[in-house]
Parts: C-alpha cells; structure tokens; sequence
C-alpha cells in the first residue's frame, strides 16, 4: 500500500455536523432550485390526506445538509483540495416544517490506495430520531 502524505489531515473518527431549523423557506425555496413541487412539501390540504399527515421538506434537503457538512470536511485537505463524490442515503422518517435537523459525518474509513475518506452519515431531529442515514465519499485530490 502506498502511504499518500496528503491523506494525513483526516483521521478516523473525524467528525463535523451542521445544524438546522428547517423553514418554509427552505421548502418552497428548495422546490423552486430542483423543480420538486410535489404536493407533500408544498400543498398542506394534500399533505393532509397522506400518512405523514402535514407538509414535510423534501428528502434531498437533507442530503443537501449532509453535503455542507462534506464541504466543511473537504476543506480540511490542502491544495489540491477534495471533493464528494458519492452519497448512499436512506431516507428513515419524515423532516416537518419545523423541525431542528443536524447531519453528521464521521470518518469510518480511510482507503489510501483510492484517495477516499469514507465517512458514516446521519441527519437526526431535534428528538434524536435518525430521518436519514448511509454513506458518503470524499476523494482526496
């Protein structure tokens, strides 16, 4: 195995999170950059009449916080820097108007032969309800 020196800044165990109080805001918002105008998210009289009961903010938002998390860990590389490049996310339970979401990376592993940092992700409420979890990639450049 080659030993790569700009591999060095991350150790396992790493961690960083970002947390949040998601809005309507944030749902109308991100429904007019993705074009995710499904009536769940952004139609309450239909939400109504679906099992979560009330509007909930799109699952790609969350991935969209584990992604802020993953640009606070790329920066810790030096130049030429790193980026994401793969996200494996379940969805698990519903994000409501409302609700304080953190996203959480851990490094769990460190592939030196790839140039990859392959870190645990998690987003959890404000309760502590996992509503989103799986893996993700950063590649060191």
């Amino acid at each position: 195995m080659v030993k790569r020196p700009h591999m060095d800044c991350y150790a396992i165990g790493d961690h960083a999170e970002f947390a949040k109080t998601v809005t309507d805001f944030d749902v109308y918002g991100f429904a007019g950059i993705v074009g995710d105008f499904f009536g769940v998210h952004v139609n309450e009289e239909y939400a109504k009449t679906t099992r979560f009961e009330r509007r909930i903010a799109q699952g790609a938002l969350s991935v969209g916080f584990l992604s802020t998390v993953m640009g606070l860990m790329a920066a810790k590389a030096p130049n030429p820097g790193a980026v994401s490049y793969r996200y494996d996310i379940t969805f698990k339970a519903p994000v409501y108007i409302g609700d304080t979401v953190t996203a959480r990376l851990q490094l769990a592993e460190k592939d030196e032969e790839r140039n990859t940092c392959v870190f645990a992700a998690t987003v959890t409420n404000q309760a502590g309800t996992v509503v989103a979890s799986g893996t993700t990639y950063l590649k060191v450049l």
